[in-house]
């Protein structure tokens, strides 16, 4: 089967470039990238006229979390896989803070059959770093690494006890493990819900100072220092801990950063009446450290953006804000919200396409995220350009909790291909 997209914006985010072309697609791989109209001396099976519009690698979207097992009222793999795949996901790399934990080969096992019957996009499971996600007993990384598991991570739940989290990380070197660490030191974050300033005092709700992050970056950066372990960071949220990742980057330690969608493109003053919708940990910053992570992503220095998916449900977030629950649904919304990045200057396309797709699979050994001859012909097709106001009852999580219902947005998902089959049209 021979698939050829024309008349493409094409997206490398490796070579760093933009130009019109076309993408040949045979069977399950990109077999052939031209630029301008290619004179081929066969005839494709098919055809699609892109219209000029974008084609990228697929996102690879690290952090996601799925309601199986414990929580399938909140998100299945059938509707996650369903809503990454509106949104232009084709990997989902999902988190183990489930009911039960996944902190065993035989839970890691369960997760991985439900999400190949299940979802249309592939699924790569991360498993628990300690038991139960307690931080008192390693989990066995061996045998979870055997079983499947491409990282390891407690999530929100920070390994307080450094003999713990050090020994964590020495066996995770042996087997050349990826750790996925929480920069949040716990005790300071513990019941916030805001950023420590003159909005959470106006508001009256409990804050938590930046500091916390940097505080633990420092910490876990001092035991990758010791230990040589490949650690990332899930989710860098303000300016205080850049320079310490900076530091640790031209020490060439084995670390990487992310941040979340929604750090980048939204910020405190969102929570001012108290929408539970906007309420994510960590917390929503100032609008300077919205600005400077921006800016790390287009450096470089954050090397991934992620959707941070937390499905929750009405009776969990219908509440005061103070006792709601933490977190929002993005898969559908990742790429929209992602294009403010690129309409607002701070960076050009591929340099976006590399935090959203080719650096997620480079930590973690793809061959995916790439326009590359070879390559896995996952792809997205999007209009970059066109406008529309989010309506979440649309969106086909289960849960309907976006920070950004009723607001308009640029970027709309038209096609998206998983090894060269198309999963979506919109």
């Amino acid at each position: 089967m021979k698939i050829l997209l024309t008349n493409a914006r094409i997206i490398d985010p490796e070579a760093g470039t933009d130009t019109v072309g076309a993408v040949l697609i045979e069977n399950t791989k990109l077999a052939g990238i031209y630029t301008g109209n290619p004179n081929l001396d066969f005839e494709p099976d098919e055809m699609i006229d892109c219209q000029g519009k974008c084609l990228a690698p697929g996102i690879i979207d690290i952090g996601v979390k799925i309601g199986e097992p414990g929580e399938r009222h909140k998100e299945s793999f059938k509707s996650a896989g369903t809503a990454a795949a509106c949104g232009g996901v084709t990997t989902m790399v999902i988190r183990p803070d489930t009911e039960p934990a996944v902190d065993s080969p035989e839970t890691l096992q369960f997760v991985y059959r439900r999400a190949v019957s299940d979802s249309v996009v592939n699924v790569l499971p991360m498993a628990a770093l300690t038991k139960g996600r307690q931080g008192r007993e390693m989990a066995e990384i061996g045998f979870l690494q055997d079983a499947g598991a491409v990282a390891f991570t407690d999530c929100d739940h920070v390994v307080a006890d450094n003999k713990v989290f050090a020994r964590c990380l020495t066996y995770a070197k042996g087997l050349n493990a990826l750790v996925i660490a929480h920069p949040q030191e716990p005790m300071l974050s513990r019941g916030a819900c805001a950023t420590s300033g003159p909005l959470a005092t106006k508001l009256g709700l409990p804050s938590v100072s930046p500091m916390a992050e940097r505080m633990q970056l420092q910490r876990d950066l001092a035991l990758v220092e010791m230990t040589g372990a490949r650690v990332h960071f899930d989710q860098l949220s303000c300016a205080a801990g850049l320079n310490v990742l900076k530091r640790a980057k031209e020490k060439n330690l084995p670390v990487t950063a992310g941040a979340s969608i929604h750090h980048l493109t939204l910020n405190e003053l969102d929570i001012e009446g108290y929408p539970t919708f906007f309420k994510v940990k960590p917390p929503l910053r100032n609008e300077v450290d919205r600005v400077a992570l921006a800016d790390a992503v287009a450096s470089g220095l954050i090397d991934i953006i992620s959707s941070m998916h937390t499905p929750q449900d009405e009776e969990s977030k219908r509440l005061p804000f103070e006792e709601a629950a933490s977190g929002a649904v993005a898969l559908e919304t990742l790429l929209p919200a992602a294009m403010q990045l690129v309409h607002g200057d701070y960076m050009d396309m591929p340099t976006l396409w590399r935090a959203l797709s080719l650096n997620p699979a480079k930590l973690l050994g793809l061959d995916s995220g790439r326009m590359a001859i070879g390559a896995p012909a996952d792809l997205v097709l999007f209009d970059p350009d066109k406008p529309f106001v989010l309506d979440r009852t649309e969106l086909h999580s289960k849960s309907k909790n976006t920070p950004y219902d009723g607001r308009r947005m640029q970027g709309r998902v038209m096609r998206t291909f998983l090894a060269g089959t198309q999963v979506y049209c919109g």
